[in-house]
């Protein structure tokens, strides 16, 4: 099968798109440069069909390496026929490629193989063509050796019959389609582990019971948790009896003795082989699907977040704060630089509250501070009421900015890198106040199964995971571009065609070097070839340098166009650069040429209207309700704004201000079926809730969108 066709048929995209984008990721081309760059080639893809591409690619690859490998063992086996070379060849998916290798395989010691050692295989072809009808007198020739009985002789025959059974593609195909129409998962309790205070909150599991093709993917992802950490059981079951009913007609043509003991081998092959193989598999199959649903839960959350509203360049003063232990406070100039830091003690046990506000305000004068960030953890509402009691000389804008992660970062390699004379807490606060300042290029230092938007993402395929999530990462940063005269080694890596080695040649050169003054200065950094410059130059920014182009996303492939375009009507490159009449006036198809399209001649125009242009909102300040404190203080009926900051499978986890999160359930997003909780709130957004249950004991509260 051709790597086209395969491609078509998992996606509908057109045969000249899959064959060009082929082409281009042949070349070592990257997804962001594809999408955005090469439109002409691949008919307009956007990033998301471009990755069904790669992975289909990936697929059809993967599945032609394993038939090669097969075809090989197979002749060294010398059993491979011209009929089997061209199902194998003809095979679409592993599921099936393997159901024709299976007979061939050479597996561990089976009672089948015994069988046939001890010479039983005659016994099992003549039970099997169904002729004989005294075959308790044809098993008496077969006694001999470890064969000491009619019976044993019979048994190994048995067994030899049911390997066949378990061995055929049609047998195989029809349990599975019963497995996926009418599998059931249930579940029980052990019950010496009932009383476990770990257990309870898997209490909803304790005796469970639900159609395995529709639990939904949180639901599977808990109950195969709850057994791994061994607190119920897990079973997967059918209707045996159709089963084995179905199986009985595929194979009993008679009514004689060799029919008894065909049905009894079929017995056999079905509870001993085929269910405890195939209800596995039908179990993996769902996990796997609940893996993807996770992931993919978790990958829309992780853009959500990353684009998440930039304050920008101006400068901060974070905060982490804390009771005991005092409340960590850095200052932060428009890059991000630590200029200051130091403890306060506002709060309990301590009380300083008037040390504190009297630092805080110089601080802000003395450092010119235009905002304020405030980490979101243990004490972040007591130090934000006490910040808000700062009469400002100049207007000083106060968030609450979330701390997942933050500690992760703050003891990692990078940090130390960064900031190799100072601790943790200082690193924690620099991290908080940058992530105020520029929320992507902060988070792309920490890993992202630590940000805390996820849904059981532990529990998921790791290395699926973390390539879903490395694909967002990457396709965010070129989203939004990157000065490359500002940016950590971090943020430079995700970048089209650089990479962690490039990035760090990138920095190297930058602090050896100084700033780059045009985009041909990168073409200096060492082992940054022509490929890596022509992936990467489009989204690297350079601000106030030689050419104006250098901080847009038209590729310097293009500069060539621009400048002709603003000679054709009188002006310089700088003068078109966001003259929106003139750039109107302008007949593209003038500029077609082989290499260069309309749709590219219509990025262009877009990108000079408005260079540089960052996709995201401007971060914009939020005020909880300042009387509610805890869980305590909620009321049934009350209306509270809150921050959107987890959304899963079922609903959506709202911050109204206290240590709890509450849960929007999906039924309480609209009064209409929720298809897609997404299509309804996103991350970060600011919302008004209504509380409809508070579970003191639990600590659950219930929350419904207030429209």
């Amino acid at each position: 099968m051709l790597l086209l066709n395969y491609i078509q048929s998992k996606t509908n995209l057109s045969e000249t798109s899959i064959k060009n984008t082929v082409t281009l990721l042949n070349q070592d081309c990257t997804v962001p440069f594809i999408s955005r760059y090469r439109k002409e080639a691949t008919g307009n893809l956007d990033e998301v069909e471009i990755g069904a591409i790669v992975k289909y690619k990936e697929e059809f690859e993967t599945l032609e390496k394993r038939k090669a490998t097969i075809l090989k063992a197979l002749e060294e086996q010398d059993v491979l026929t011209d009929e089997l070379k061209t199902k194998i060849e003809a095979c679409q998916d592993s599921t099936t490629l393997e159901d024709l290798y299976l007979p061939y395989k050479k597996s561990r010691k089976t009672k089948a193989e015994t069988a046939r050692k001890n010479g039983l295989e005659p016994l099992a072809k003549i039970i099997m063509s169904q002729n004989a009808n005294d075959i308790e007198n044809i098993a008496v020739k077969y006694i001999k050796g470890e064969v000491t009985s009619t019976e044993d002789a019979l048994e190994g025959a048995r067994h030899i019959i049911a390997e066949w059974i378990n061995e055929r593609t049609d047998i195989r195909t029809s349990l599975r389609q019963q497995l996926e129409r009418y599998a059931m998962i249930s579940t029980k309790v052990v019950k010496t582990k009932k009383e476990d205070e770990e257990a309870q909150k898997f209490k909803d599991y304790f005796d469970w019971e639900e159609s395995l093709n529709r639990i939904p993917s949180h639901r599977l992802l808990a109950i195969l948790r709850a057994e791994k950490e061994g607190f119920i059981r897990v079973k997967i079951e059918i209707d045996n009896d159709r089963a084995l009913e179905r199986i009985d007609r595929k194979i009993i043509k008679s009514d004689n003795a060799c029919a008894d003991q065909i049905e009894i081998a079929i017995t056999d092959a079905y509870k001993r082989l085929l269910f405890p193989s195939l209800s596995n598999e039908a179990l993996q199959n769902a996990k796997e699907k609940a893996d993807d649903e996770a992931i993919n839960i978790f990958a829309k959350n992780l853009k959500q977040l990353l684009l998440g509203s930039p304050l920008g360049e101006k400068r901060v003063l974070a905060i982490d704060p804390g009771f005991r232990t005092g409340c960590k406070v850095v200052c932060l100039d428009e890059k991000g630089d630590l200029k200051h830091n130091e403890t306060i003690y506002p709060h309990a046990p301590k009380n300083d509250q008037i040390g504190a506000l009297k630092k805080l305000s110089t601080l802000t004068e003395a450092y010119q501070i235009e905002a304020i960030a405030i980490g979101n953890g243990t004490a972040s509402r007591e130090t934000e009421a006490l910040v808000r009691k700062i009469r400002f000389k100049t207007d000083v804008q106060v968030f609450v900015v979330s701390e997942a992660g933050a500690s992760i970062y703050s003891a990692s390699k990078i940090a130390r890198e960064e900031f190799p004379n100072y601790d943790v807490t200082v690193r924690g606060s620099v991290s908080i106040g940058r992530r105020l300042q520029d929320p992507l290029a902060e988070l792309v230092k920490i890993d992202a199964k630590s940000i805390g938007v996820g849904q059981y993402q532990h529990d998921v395929d790791q290395n699926k995971l973390q390539k879903q999530l490395d694909v967002v990462v990457e396709n965010c940063v070129n989203a939004v571009g990157v000065n490359i005269n500002t940016a950590s080694k971090s943020l430079l890596s995700y970048v089209s065609g650089i990479g962690p080695k490039l990035a760090e040649n990138i920095v190297n050169y930058r602090s050896e070097k100084g700033a780059f003054s045009s985009r041909k200065d990168i073409k200096n950094v060492p082992r940054l070839g022509d490929k890596a410059f022509e992936q990467s130059a489009g989204f690297l920014r350079i601000k106030d340098g030689d050419n104006p182009l250098d901080d847009s996303a038209v590729h310097p492939e293009s500069y060539a166009i621009v400048t002709k375009m603003a000679k054709d009507k009188g002006v310089s490159v700088k003068e078109l650069i966001g003259n929106t009449s003139t750039l109107k006036k302008i007949n593209l198809k003038k500029y077609i040429t082989e290499e260069v399209g309309l749709l590219t001649l219509e990025d262009i125009v877009k990108e000079l209207e408005k260079p540089g242009l960052d996709i995201r909102e401007q971060a914009k300040v939020f005020t909880f309700n300042q009387n509610i404190k805890t869980i305590e203080d909620l009321r049934e009926g009350q209306l509270l704004p809150g921050i959107v900051n987890n959304i899963t499978a079922f609903g959506c986890f709202v911050d109204v201000g206290i240590k709890e999160s509450g849960l929007i359930h999906v039924s309480n997003l609209s009064d209409s079926f929720v298809k897609d909780v997404n299509e309804h709130v996103h991350l970060h957004q600011q919302i008004i809730v209504k509380v409809l249950s508070v579970d003191l004991p639990r600590k659950r509260i219930q929350l419904k969108l207030h429209k």
